[in-house]
């Protein structure tokens, strides 16, 4: 209530004094309010200027981005001063004269008011979008932590983003899109990291659809940057996040992420688990061939993801960084595959039994050097990866119709190693101008060892080795209203794959990758931006593997060495207006993709009587789509999040023999609700529809799904407990049609609805947060912490 009244006084003084002086020279004062720990900017706080009797003149608040202007300031000495809860208030004489009359203050640090407040921990109720020149940034409040139990349960719930029955999540249609925890990669795969990630531990999402040459240019949709709450207080702090999900079977979560700092030393820990049986059943239904396929799959797995690390301060200037994380897998999947003709004879039934093991260990070093202008320092980072992955399978055949399958097992091994190393270099040229620089150096080898008792199959040992060195050079410049950014990224690429010790494929190219911001802001509540980037998604080790490998009795599996990459030119427009009671963002977009990666599936040449399932590049193809999406409070009890997405794309390549052109077109509602009932509890609704569209191989059917839950805060809100009720209605399925290269009809369903139950709690009580360093492929600080 002071600050609110404190603002009505000033812009009271502020409409008075611009009325009360009309002569002499008029001075300004502009700045950033920046937060001396984290670095980062702190909006709406006040600032106001007061004369020689300590009377208000005028003032204002600091915009979202810390910014602020004062302007029409008479001649005459005044007192500077900015304020802010939980902050130290500073302040400085400014003197307006003839000699004197704009005061650009830069960059101005607040410190925490430490003696004021113990430990203050704010949580957003609601979330929030914020459109950065190269991002949009959606600020994880309670009314999405309660959506889900981990980042995979809350990430369909963000526009333009969607996760499958399996937790694999595309954008904006297209899962060509690269996964950042805390601006790094983590060598884990996405489905299984979202995870392992707590809803409650995810502090934002930054949605970045045309990333700038700073960033590796992998993902045709763009990056997905998930920022994790900071816990690098003085003394001990921890979280502690656990749950367990009931439907057709139970499955369990959880993690404990700890942190001590201590003088020039901080030590961050995190474990994290989860595991349980995910259940999925298919149906295919062959209107050719005149069968029914009927699929069961149950994997009964588990996973334990240990990172442990020490930031070091070694003073002001330079902080060393090292830790490493540790991700163990294993997972039992089982299942059937039963072929069913109309004639009742033939029949073939295909049982399979799997065993999945994998060990990724991940080792990183970090070297940050500050130098003495603000914002201006040199890092240096070395990342090096080892995965081990092994699966044993075995594949029997029963049946009337199995006397031409043969059972067997196979024996597949794939080890896996990356190393990164780069320096990025930051220089902000003054208090409007940016350079950035940076030269990296990655180098992959993959090797897979296929080994099976099949008669037909063979052994084989596939290496794959590819190493990629880049450049890349920023430059941005913000004005009052405008602001830009260009770059540039060259890399140089070079692949090598060895079948059996021959040589069957090499190459290497240089490509540059530019690209282009444009942002202007009308004022502090409306923003528009457009952008231009150019992207790449080179083929992954699965999709150039050529060791063929059955799936069913009636697909086989291989991959294709000679797969070009693609190339994605986006060009994109965003505009964001907040309100008093909400906000709304609406965006366009359009790409053309070259040399398109697709997954086909064809008429096996050697066995007529199977299919294949294969990669190959098509031509050209152009997607574009719109995006909308608001956020109102009409009562302060009652928040509604709508959001539309409309993606329209041409589709052109050989599907089997025959070549395909096909407009496709497909659009996604989503709604989410919250109630406050009182302060503790929380209530939430969430449903999605997504229409039917039709591909060039495939055309799914649409489908919805309602998905409720409730929130309630205890033991002073250091505690939360968590119910969700998912898929009320048993909707969410995936159906479609195909005629290529058959007339067919599938549907496939997993453990969609179900109950889950979550308790997380917040221990520790320390002050004053500890130094942060910055990583490499975000904006962000970061001191240590999960993952």
């Amino acid at each position: 209530m002071k600050q609110l009244f404190l603002l009505v006084v000033l812009v009271a003084t502020n409409l008075y004094g611009n009325i009360g002086y009309s002569s002499g020279e008029l001075g300004s004062v502009t700045g950033i309010v920046m937060d001396q720990e984290f670095k980062e900017p702190i909006p709406y706080a006040t600032i106001s200027v007061k004369n020689e009797a300590g009377e208000i003149v005028t003032g204002t608040v600091s915009a979202v981005d810390g910014t602020f202007v004062l302007d029409k300031l008479p001649e005459g000495t005044y007192m500077f001063q900015i304020q802010f809860m939980g902050y130290e208030s500073y302040s400085t004489e400014v003197i307006i004269s003839d000699k004197k009359k704009d005061f650009h203050m830069g960059e101005i640090f607040l410190e925490p008011a430490v003696d004021q407040l113990e430990n203050v921990e704010v949580v957003a109720e609601r979330s929030t979008i914020e459109q950065r020149i190269d991002r949009k940034v959606i600020n994880v409040g309670k009314d999405l932590t309660t959506a889900g139990a981990s980042a995979s349960e809350i990430m369909g719930n963000i526009p333009s983003l969607t996760v499958d029955q399996d937790g694999n999540i595309s954008m904006r249609g297209n899962d060509n899109v690269r996964i950042l925890v805390d601006g790094k990669p983590t060598n884990i795969p996405a489905a299984q990291l979202l995870k392992q990630i707590p809803s409650t531990s995810i502090k934002s999402i930054e949605l970045i659809t045309n990333p700038s040459a700073k960033y590796n240019p992998e993902g045709m949709s763009g990056i997905i940057n998930i920022i994790l709450h900071k816990n690098s207080n003085l003394g001990f702090n921890g979280n502690l996040n656990t749950g367990v999900t009931i439907g057709d079977h139970t499955r369990y979560n959880g993690s404990l992420n700890m942190n001590y700092r201590t003088g020039k030393l901080n030590f961050f820990g995190n474990l994290g688990t989860n595991g349980g049986k995910r259940e999925q059943m298919g149906k295919i239904e062959n209107f050719t061939r005149n069968y029914t396929e009927l699929i069961r799959f149950v994997n009964d797995s588990e996973s334990y993801l240990f990172k442990v690390g020490v930031d070091f301060y070694l003073d002001d200037k330079n902080t060393f960084s090292v830790y490493t994380n540790q991700n163990f897998y294993d997972g039992e999947p089982s299942g059937d595959a039963d072929i069913l003709f109309d004639s009742s004879t033939g029949n073939i039934y295909q049982d399979f039994f799997l065993q999945n093991e994998n060990a990724t260990s991940t080792y990183n070093f970090v070297y940050k050097r500050d130098f003495e202008k603000e914002g201006h320092n040199l890092i240096m980072e070395a990342d090096h990866s080892i995965t081990d992955d092994s699966e044993k399978a075995r594949f029997i055949y029963t049946g009337e119709g199995a006397g031409d399958y043969t059972s067997y097992s196979d024996d597949v091994n794939d080890d896996i190693t990356n190393t990164t190393l780069n320096l990025d270099y930051e220089n902000p040229l003054s208090e409007k101008s940016k350079l950035e620089l940076g030269a990296e150096a990655r180098f992959r080898r993959s090797t897979n060892d296929y080994r099976t008792t099949h008669t037909v199959l063979e052994d084989a040992l596939y290496d794959y080795d590819n190493n990629i060195y880049s450049f890349y050079s920023t430059f941005g410049q913000n004005f009052d209203k405008w602001s830009y950014q260009f770059g540039a990224r060259f890399e140089h690429y070079d692949v090598e794959a060895v079948l059996n010790d021959n040589q069957i494929y090499e190459t290497d190219y240089l490509t540059l990758y530019p690209s282009a911001f444009v942002s202007y802001k009308f004022n502090e509540m409306k923003t528009l931006q457009m952008s231009y980037g150019r992207r790449v998604d080179r083929p992954g080790l699965n999709q150039v593997n050529p060791v063929r490998e059955f799936s069913t009795p009636r697909i086989t599996g291989v991959g294709n060495p000679e797969l070009d990459p693609q190339f994605t030119n986006s060009i994109e427009l965003n505009y964001t207006q907040n309100f008093e009671k909400g906000s709304f963002t609406g965006g366009i977009f359009y790409r053309l993709i070259e040399q398109e990666i697709s997954q086909i599936l064809i008429i096996d040449p050697e066995d007529p009587s199977r299919m294949l399932l294969t990669y190959m590049n098509w031509e050209d193809n152009t997607a574009y789509g719109l995006e909308l999406s608001g956020r109102y409070k009409p009562f302060n009890w009652w928040s509604i999040n709508p959001s539309f997405e409309l993606y329209q794309s041409t589709e052109k390549g050989m599907v089997g023999e025959e070549y395909q052109e096909v407009e496709s077109s497909a659009w996604n509602f989503r709604l989410t609700q919250s109630w406050n009932v009182t302060k503790k509890l929380t209530l939430q609704m969430f449903g999605l529809y997504r229409s039917s569209t039709d591909m060039l191989q495939i055309s799914p059917e649409e489908f919805y799904f309602i998905n409720a839950g409730a929130r309630y805060n205890f033991l002073k809100d250091k505690a939360t407990l968590s119910i969700n009720f998912n898929d009320i209605f048993n909707t969410q399925k995936f159906t479609f049609t195909s005629e290529i290269p058959y007339s067919q009809r599938g549907t496939f369903q997993g453990d969609s609805q179900n109950v889950y139950l979550g308790f997380s709690y917040r221990f520790g009580g320390g002050k004053n947060g500890a130094l942060k360093r910055k990583d490499r492929d975000d904006n962000e600080k970061d001191g240590g912490g999960m993952f």
